[in-house]
């Protein structure tokens, strides 16, 4: 993830306008996983298509990225060491992030209270509400979800409790 890279893909969704992957295409009824690749195939373009990408750059001028940053720096301030690993860039990369964000004042730099050789990045007021925006408009459910009949959400939301709380398995994941 690079908060300096304002088109980064989030989530790994490829975004409302792209075209179904092959793994999209529904499975033989024979197959004995044609419903989970159903039901998971269906999961992926719904979570596709409410994309927050959009929203966050017309509404904030910000990438997922930078977005992100101003998240955890809601939390508590960080060093741009902290930064770097936490958003798993070099330290060059979350120095020219932080110094975009202090540009349009988001953030301030200031002095770590225990290392003066080091420096603190603090959200500013305009940067708690833009945190407090990123967090709507990444928390806000969408439209067609809310719209739901309140068995279908609760009959949903267990469902996905239970994906959750599933151990991941390892062969799943490349």
């Amino acid at each position: 993830m690079n908060p300096d890279a304002d088109t980064a893909d989030t989530a790994g969704s490829a975004g409302p306008a792209a075209a179904p992957a092959a793994s999209d295409a529904p499975a033989a009824p024979d197959e004995p996983d044609a419903p989970a690749l159903a039901a998971w195939a269906g999961m992926r373009r719904f979570v596709a298509g409410e994309d927050r990408r959009r929203a966050l750059r017309v509404e904030l001028d910000l990438g997922p990225g930078k977005a992100e940053l101003l998240v955890r720096l809601a939390g508590n301030p960080m060093t741009l060491r902290e930064i770097a690993q936490a958003v798993e860039v070099d330290p060059s990369a979350a120095t020219v992030a932080v110094d975009r964000l202090e540009r349009r004042g988001l953030v301030r730099r200031g002095p770590h209270p225990q290392d003066n050789r080091r420096k603190l990045v603090h959200l500013t007021d305009a940067g708690r509400q833009a945190a407090a925006t990123v967090q709507r408009i990444l928390t806000d459910p969408p439209a067609a979800l809310a719209a739901l009949d309140p068995a279908d959400l609760a009959a949903l939301t267990r469902i996905l409790a239970r994906l959750n709380s599933a151990p991941a398995d390892p062969a799943d994941h490349p």
